[in-house]
This record gives structure tokens, sequence and C-alpha cells, in this order.
């Protein structure tokens, strides 16, 4: 990424949190999908982390390293999430894990998972990646998994999801649900809480808080 040891501990798009800390929770991140992957494997069921409080400290003691250690824990991190992804093969269909209280994916599910959080966080190290940068199938993905997300969610106002590639989802809570139109990469920012509504159709005084 080209980040130097300035940039890497200066305030990245997330409140509170420096570029490192931001690469640190990717990393952990990383592990923790493949914690869960390697349990699917052998039939148990295993949380992404242990605890939130450890995982905060993880990141927290992370986030003082310098850019080579941040650099190579990245890298070897999703190494082994990648090679962890290949068991996802074997599992047999419908398999279902739990990543959150109160958030349970298919198996099937977990690379998109990962893949909204690298782009998303992505945005936030705030380096010149942009969502402009997101291939349209991406974009498509990332869309389809933040709707998922915020489906029933009542901290967000009811709305019903309308992208141009033909993308439909209803979310938030309950209620009227005004139709908010867009490409897929600027419903998935907006949605997301990492842009403005500014290339979106009917958002009105729609707020949408950040997704994490």
């Amino acid at each position: 990424m080209g980040i130097s040891e300035e940039q890497w501990q200066s305030p990245s798009r997330l409140p509170g949190w420096t570029r490192a800390h931001v690469a640190t929770h990717l990393a952990r991140n990383a592990d923790a999908f493949t914690r869960v992957v390697s349990g699917l494997a052998e039939d148990r069921q295993v949380p992404m982390y242990d605890s939130r409080a450890e995982r905060d400290q993880e990141i927290e003691r992370g986030s003082e390293r310098d850019g080579l250690a941040l650099q190579i824990d990245l890298d070897t991190s999703a190494g082994r999430l990648h090679e962890a992804f290949n068991l996802l093969e074997a599992l047999p269909p419908m398999t279902t894990v739990e990543l959150a209280p109160g958030l349970e994916v298919d198996s099937g599910q977990l690379p998109t998972a990962r893949l909204a959080e690298v782009l998303l966080h992505h945005l936030d190290l705030d380096v010149g990646f942009s969502l402009s940068d997101i291939s349209p199938d991406a974009a498509g993905w990332l869309l389809a998994w933040v709707c998922f997300r915020l489906r029933g969610r009542s901290t967000i106002p009811a709305m019903r999801i309308l992208s141009d590639t033909g993308l439909t989802d209803r979310i938030g809570g309950s209620g009227y649900a005004p139709t908010v139109r867009g490409s897929d990469a600027a419903l998935a920012g907006w949605l997301s809480g990492r842009t403005g509504p500014e290339e979106l159709r009917g958002v009105q005084n729609l707020a949408i808080p950040l997704l994490g």
C-alpha cells in the first residue's frame, strides 16, 4: 500500500482508530474466520472471538507495531484463511454458523462476509481506495451482504433497496419503506455508513449509522 510509519499511526476513517488499528483488526478478523472454518471442518461450532474484550485488547496491542510487522501480519493471516476456505467445499449443504449473537449464516456466505470486511476496511484506511475501485461483481456481493446484515434492524429506518443491476431487498425496521435506488457500490457505501447519498435516488431524510 505504500503507507509510511507516520501514516500507519495517523487516524483512519473509523472514530478512535489509527490505520494500524484497522490493519490489526483485518488480520485478527482473518484469524477469526480461519478459526470458525477449521471448527466447522471438525464438526464443531466455535466463536470468532473468545470475548469482545480480548478482541479489543489484541487490536490495541497490535496497533503499536511498525508498518513492516503490520504488513506481514496482514499477508500471513490472509494466507491462512485462504487455505482454510478450501475446507468449505467438503462441508454438508446448509451448514450454518453463528458469527455473532443473532448473526447466523450459511457456511457458503463466509467468503462474502470476509470480502465485505476487506472492502469496507480498505475504505476506512483512507489511502486512496474508493468505491470506484471495487469491481462490479465485488460491489454486488458487498451490497447483498450489507443488506443481509441490515434486514430487520430497528436502528435504521425501513427502506426498500433497488440497485441498478436489479438487486432488491427490504431492510431496516417496521413501517413505511421508501425505495432507494442507485448503483451497487454507491448503495453499499451509503448503507454501511462509509459514503454519502449524493449518487442515490429516493434517500430523502434517511440516516444511516456506521456498519462495523
